[in-house]
């Protein structure tokens, strides 16, 4: 053929075959990235997303001092001109708002846990509480970023997306990272999910987040088209990897990988995923364990099941978010059902996976993007439509298994819960503590993108957080007299 004849697409593709080639290699070799870099305590990891920012002040940090303040005002010295939202910067009042429910010291590590969370309290010595999480966004969507991908602005691969990039899948019928969202039944404060949560960012498209359906199929397109047999499917999908091994052999687009992989995985499903679903083999006793809401699909308490199931089955990250922890209003009224309907499945689950031997390799996390505020936000006075702000300076989580000290409460916040006063935590240090307990050094655990090393945690300092790690000293059991 007369090179002067060849089209622009032809020219292209040829050219691709050469100068891509080297890109190619380079991404082939950061495919394989040699991992782990120590023995991993955890093998898989639920991370229960409280999205909205559950208020650490009323469910695991009350403060006398809050109680004996009530209704007088924040002093200016704990505010100190630090940034608030739009909706409480030009209050001009911030009274003092102590937790309206009571609570008790739990267990032997004498956790304050409120009434709100009685499944929760049962279960204390087997969680460690982290309570002097800070961070830096004051808003629902960065701080969500922030706390998922390591970055504030979205674009960043996420947590699941790193695990599965660096370590691979555990199972070949269902996929390594899957999400499930729900919110609270009223919907009256839910939060926006954006796919970034849980997307690949600029690693390969084929370790981002899947996310299962609360009706219908749980993965779109699961199901063959009426006259569609499972063989001829399967021909079909056999005639178009060969297409796609020949157009990736052409243009070298890793994404074409990723094209091959969903399809594959796809059809995988169609087999694995009717039997996940299936709760019929599930005891009475441990359906009853999660609660009445367990078998209405797309519900907490039906997710949290679902997790179990997905981690005894080999998907590596599973990502629930539940939505409804936004208490700007109604305070008094919503958080005691939004605990309802999230408490007894997190303690579920814990208690499950305990019982089937699997809670020392897989680590459970809950808490949200960030806390609420120890002053009111709205009138003080109205009992049905006075809240919290969001508060990012302190706020509490909790850790579970896979390899964290049980009982431990780690960290403490000042007299106001405002800001930490022992030990901080910050969002940077609780992703290096993940990894870590994955087997992988943040510090070397990058991937290489238009010239820079990225990696989750940034370029800002992180560390592991030891003082939690099992094997580790435990902290002296606190013995105040309860309330």
């Amino acid at each position: 053929m007369n090179p002067l004849s060849l089209n622009r697409r032809t020219f292209l593709g040829g050219l691709s075959l050469s100068v891509g080639m080297p890109a190619l290699q380079t991404l082939m070799a950061a495919e394989s990235p040699s991992l782990p870099h120590f023995p991993a305590k955890a093998k898989r990891v639920i991370y229960l997303m409280q999205s909205g920012g559950p208020s650490h002040v009323d469910l695991f940090d009350d403060k006398e001092t809050l109680r004996k303040m009530q209704g007088e005002e924040m002093p200016a010295s704990i505010l100190q001109g630090l940034r608030q939202t739009t909706m409480t910067a030009g209050q001009k009042s911030k009274p003092c708002l102590a937790s309206a429910w009571d609570g008790h010291r739990r267990g032997e590590s004498g956790m304050w846990v409120s009434d709100l969370l009685p499944h929760t309290a049962e279960i204390v010595d087997d969680l460690c509480f982290v309570r002097s999480l800070h961070g830096e966004q004051i808003n629902h969507a960065p701080a969500m970023t922030h706390m998922l991908t390591g970055h504030n602005l979205p674009g960043r691969p996420s947590i699941g997306a790193w695990l599965t990039y660096g370590l691979g899948s555990m199972v070949d019928d269902l996929p390594s990272f899957v999400v499930m969202t729900s919110q609270d039944r009223q919907g009256s404060c839910g939060q926006l999910f954006f796919d970034y949560y849980w997307g690949a960012g600029f690693l390969p498209g084929k370790h981002q987040g899947v996310p299962f359906r609360s009706s219908g199929d749980p993965v779109l397109y699961l199901s063959n088209p009426k006259g569609v047999s499972r063989h001829a499917r399967r021909e079909m999908l056999d005639g178009l990897s060969e297409m796609n091994q020949f157009a990736h052999q052409r243009y070298a687009d890793p994404e074409i990988e990723t094209r091959i992989a969903q399809y594959e995985m796809a059809f995988q499903m169609q087999s694995s995923v009717p039997e996940l679903t299936d709760f019929s083999d599930e005891p009475a006793s441990v359906l009853e364990m999660y609660g009445p809401d367990v078998h209405r699909k797309g519900s907490y308490a039906y997710n949290c099941l679902m997790a179990r199931r997905l981690a005894e089955r080999g998907t590596r990250y599973i990502q629930l978010m539940h939505a409804g922890w936004d208490q700007h209003g109604n305070l008094p009224n919503q958080l005691p059902i939004q605990c309802k309907d999230t408490d007894q499945p997190s303690a579920a689950l814990v208690k499950d996976l305990k019982a089937r031997g699997m809670l020392d390799d897989t680590l459970v996390i809950w808490g949200g993007e960030f806390g609420r505020t120890p002053f009111v936000q709205g009138d003080i006075n109205n009992p049905n439509a006075h809240g919290r702000d969001h508060h990012p300076r302190a706020f509490t989580m909790w850790m579970a298994g896979g390899g964290v000290q049980p009982g431990k409460i780690h960290g403490s916040s000042d007299e106001f819960a405002f800001h930490v006063a022992e030990d901080p935590v910050h969002i940077r240090d609780l992703q290096a503590t993940l990894l870590h307990l994955c087997g992988i050094d943040h510090e070397r655990f990058t991937h290489r993108h238009q010239g820079l090393d990225f990696k989750l945690t940034g370029t800002e300092p992180a560390r592991v957080v030891k003082e939690i790690l099992a094997g580790q000293v435990k902290n002296t059991p606190i013995r105040a007299e309860p309330r």
